[in-house]
């Protein structure tokens, strides 16, 4: 049997398995897609003494893990980011603070001045500020971190 055949006998099986382990439909013909190449890629290797059916859904149940870890990374990096950026505001609310925080940020090289300008007061998004300097969302988001931090430790060295 060749590849083109298992895929054609098997996409539906190993479709109603991921749905069967989540709910949304997009995210789990993701999972059958990458289940179906990441057995493309290993099908050399497969020697027929195991049921091919239960070989793709091995593949599919370790994708559906390895997706599952990396989202929940993605919400608890997201969780410390709001934070965060809860704790910047709350500084800015406070006048005295806020102009504190703006004569600091015109000393501030570019392009960190500029990137957390962007996203605070502009509230533009990781990936317009990267298309803005014709660079990536990560390069903004680092960007922006490092800016975020320098403002925090001028801001605790003001308190001292």
């Amino acid at each position: 049997m060749n590849f083109d055949e298992v895929y054609e006998a098997y996409f539906k099986d190993v479709y109603f398995y991921t749905k069967s382990l989540v709910v949304d439909n997009h995210v789990a013909k993701e999972i059958t897609q990458e289940t179906f190449f990441k057995a493309l890629k290993s099908f050399h290797q497969f020697d027929g003494t195991k049921d091919i059916r239960a070989w793709l859904f091995t593949i599919a149940k370790h994708t559906y893990f390895t997706q599952y870890k990396k989202q929940q990374r993605e919400i608890s990096q997201k969780e410390i980011v709001v934070q965060n950026d809860i704790q910047l505001v709350e500084y800015l609310i406070d006048e005295e603070r806020a102009l504190e925080i703006h004569r600091f940020l015109h000393t501030m090289d570019e392009p960190y001045k500029e990137v957390f300008s962007l996203r605070i007061f502009g509230e533009l998004s990781f990936d317009t500020i990267g298309h803005i300097f014709g660079r990536s969302s990560g390069w903004a988001r680092v960007t922006y971190y490092r800016a975020k931090k320098k403002i925090m430790a001028y801001l605790e060295m003001g308190e001292k």
